[in-house]
Order: C-alpha cells, then structure tokens, then sequence
C-alpha cells in the first residue's frame, strides 16, 4: 500500500507540473485582455494556445513567447473581432479550462462525421460539380472549408447519410464516392495531381488544409492569374552564437495570422524557443526563434528557401480574395448545389468558403472574384443575390485594398491618352492660377 501511496502522489505532482497554469487579466492593458500561460515545454504547445485562442474569432494583437529551459511562458494580448476586451465570463471561463487542458480537444463535434479530403487544380465552377456529385450520392454537407491558392484548390468537408444521419462507413460506397470526386477533380487536364480520401480521423479541419496544400506542394507553383494581395515578405538568418534560427515576418495583419504562421513552423518540426508579435494599424511584425525539434538550426540554403516559400503559402492561403458574401438560410437537401450553381451561371469564381449547418440553418460564407479573380461586376452580384434571396445573401463591405485595386484598374482604363488629358488640364488649371483667375489649381 505505501507504494501504491507514493505512486499516486508522484502521480499528482507529474499532473500539477505538466498542467499549464492560465491567467487571465483585464486591468494590466487598457486595449486589450491579456492572457498568460505557463506550461511545460512540449512540441506543439504554443500551437495547442493559439488555436484555441483562434478558434473563438479572437483577434490577438501582441504576443510574447519564452523559453526557460523545459517551460514555457506564453502571453497574449487579445481582443474580439470588434477590438474590445473579453467581458463575457462564460468566454473567460472557457478559455481557462481548455488552455488547461494538457492535450484539448481538436475534434470541435466532428466525431459523428465522414470527413472528405480533397485537393486538385482550382478552376471556375468546381466546386458547384463537386456539390452536385455529393447531392446525387445522398451525401449531407453539414460543415466544410475550401481553400484555393497558387491555381490549386483543398478541401474538407464534412458529411453523413442524407437518410439516416449517419456517417458513411460502407467501403463499397466509400469508394464510389471517392471515384466518382476524383474524376469532377480531374477535368480535363489533372490527371496526375487530383486527390480524393475519405477518412474518420478527426484532425483540426484548418491545420490539415495547410497540410494538405503543402503535401501538394502549392508553395512551389506560380499563380496562373493575377492576385491582388501583396505578398509577405520572410526572412529567415541564423544566429549563430546562440544557435538559433531567426525568422522575421512583415505582412497585412487578419485574423488568424498567428496561427496559419505556427501551424506551418510546427508541422514542419520546428521548435519555437522565443518570439514576439505586433500589429500596427493593419500590419503584423512576426519574430521567431526556432530550432528543429533535434534542436539543432536550419543547416542549408535550400531548407531555408523552403521555409520561406512555406510560410509565405500559409498565410497566403487565407488572404482573401474578392467580395464575401454570408449566406443565412434554411438548410434543406441540395441548397449548395443550388448556390454554387448560381454563382458558376453567373462567373462567378468561388475563392474560399466556409460551410456550417447548426439546428437547421445554414450558414455560409463565400468569397468571390469574377473568372480572372479581378473585382466582380456589381451588377453580377445583384443578379446572384436576386436569384438567391436579397434577404438571404448578404454582402459584406469590400476590404480597403480592393478598392485600391479598383482604382488601379480605373487608372489602368484611362490608358495613356487619359493621363495626357490630366496632364493638359493640370497645366491649365496651373496658368488660371498664375492669372489669378482662380484660387487654387491643386
């Protein structure tokens, strides 16, 4: 019995030194809430934090991490999507009970479900055929992601039989699913790159679309057509006295940035020892100092090359691209199909989407361009939503760069003789100046 004893007590002090200890703080920071934690060094700890902090649509503004020896000490200034501090208590309570949890829960309810994983090569329409396949396959769509980037397009989607609710577990079926997706996916032209699984694994839906990307090497590929945002700009040095690896990042902040950015450093065996992040106005500055897990830095150019190309892919990936558009309605058999077919009869280029189905409603978001990922007409919209529902299908404001590409495109229109034209009536409006004629010619 007295081994039984110490046994036990041994075993409460492992629990009490690997559980992380979490404090959550409202008053040290006039912004935002600031939230530490205090773990035991594991790989894949920081990435545990943020998703959990990300998956709540909290923004998280600062950040510091640190390393001493086996524990780590994390600290996040965050704030939701408003910019305001958390005051919910129930949102508090649960962000202390998961961030305490050595080893949380990455199923979020998708237990019950036939998880669909699909990659290929993006183009106009796809994913109205692949909705209308899983339709005639009597397959519910209950959540899905799809991401596009670089011409290639990754998707999960969650399914389960229209008729008894259930996942779809029949191997014969499985694979005339499977079959049937991967021709949609082929086309004409992928033959060779176009992938279709079915599994019951559960696995963070975002984290494995950024494996699924990289697995298909989309950081490697040239986008076919034009892309609006601006590129973020990774650089990666070593430091050699203390052996580090030294990664700095400079790119337009959005939510989840942090997270896509570790997702990336963690799948790729990468340790983070010690990091800083800020966001100024609309801009994010990432520092990290990693180690491979061997603890050892990065050792050639080309590993250093690699991880550029990647980091630059995963936040890329989630950069939105065109007009989003939210979809509220009675979730019924068939409704996506309907949707994406409407939007593919009216050019319209599905960019990202996310699909969620809760207590009989749908809710969707779609991210659109026009076939050629410029701007889409407006009057293109108002024909989709018309067809859909105005009450239905909202439009959400276009972020502030779109506009600025709107204008590039408009100044673009003007041509040379446009820009000519302003010249003469600048020169114009100058000489009137210069005769008092008028008061200003700016």
């Amino acid at each position: 019995m007295e081994w039984h004893a110490c046994l036990d007590e041994y075993q409460k002090l492992v629990i009490r030194m690997s559980t992380p200890r979490v404090v959550i703080d409202n008053t040290v920071c006039r912004t935002a809430t600031v939230v530490k934690v205090d773990s035991a060094r594991r790989h894949g700890t920081l990435l545990d934090a943020v998703q959990i902090l990300t998956d709540l649509n909290l923004s998280i503004k600062k950040a510091y991490i640190s390393s001493d020896g086996q524990w780590f000490m994390d600290v996040f200034h965050v704030t939701d999507l408003n910019g305001n501090k958390l005051t919910d208590e129930s949102v508090i309570s649960y962000i202390e009970q998961s961030l305490e949890t050595t080893y949380p829960d990455k199923s979020l309810g998708f237990n019950s479900l036939t998880a669909l994983e699909l990659t290929g090569t993006d183009r106009v329409g796809l994913l109205s055929e692949v909705f209308a396949v899983l339709a005639e396959l009597q397959c519910n769509v209950v959540d899905a992601k799809v991401w596009t980037h670089n011409g290639r397009i990754a998707s999960l989607i969650y399914v389960k039989d229209c008729n008894s609710g259930s996942p779809i577990e029949d191997s014969r079926r499985i694979d005339r699913i499977e079959a049937r997706l991967r021709n949609v996916l082929r086309g004409d032209n992928d033959i060779r790159s176009a992938r279709t699984s079915v599994s019951m694994a559960v696995t963070h839906t975002e984290r494995r679309l950024h494996q699924m990307m990289s697995a298909d090497r989309d950081y490697e590929r040239k986008p076919d057509l034009q892309c609006w945002t601006d590129s973020p700009v990774v650089n990666v040095q070593n430091w050699t006295e203390r052996g580090y690896s030294v990664v700095n990042v400079q790119c337009e902040d959005r939510p989840k940035l942090l997270f896509d950015v570790v997702c990336t450093l963690t799948d790729m065996e990468y340790v983070v020892f010690h990091a800083s992040i800020n966001t100024t106005g609309d801009k994010a500055y990432l520092e990290f100092y990693i180690r491979h897990t061997d603890g050892t830095p990065i050792s050639s150019e080309p590993e250093r090359h690699r991880l550029i190309q990647c980091l630059q892919a995963a936040i890329e990936r989630r950069a939105s691209e065109g007009i989003r558009l939210e979809l509220c309605t009675s979730d019924r058999q068939g409704l996506l199909t309907d949707v994406t077919r409407t939007f593919r009869e009216n050019g319209l280029n599905v960019t990202r989407a996310e699909i969620s189905t809760a207590m009989g409603m749908a809710m969707n978001v779609f991210h659109v361009t026009d076939a050629t990922r410029n701007l889409v007409d407006p009057k293109s919209i108002e024909s989709v939503r018309q067809k859909i529902g105005l009450g239905n299908l909202k439009v959400k404001e276009l972020p502030f760069r779109h506009h600025q590409m709107a204008e590039r495109q408009d100044e673009h229109e003007i041509g040379v003789g446009g820009a000519v034209l302003l010249s003469l009536g600048s020169l114009v409006r100058k000489n009137l100046y210069n005769l008092g004629l008028i008061k200003s010619y700016s």
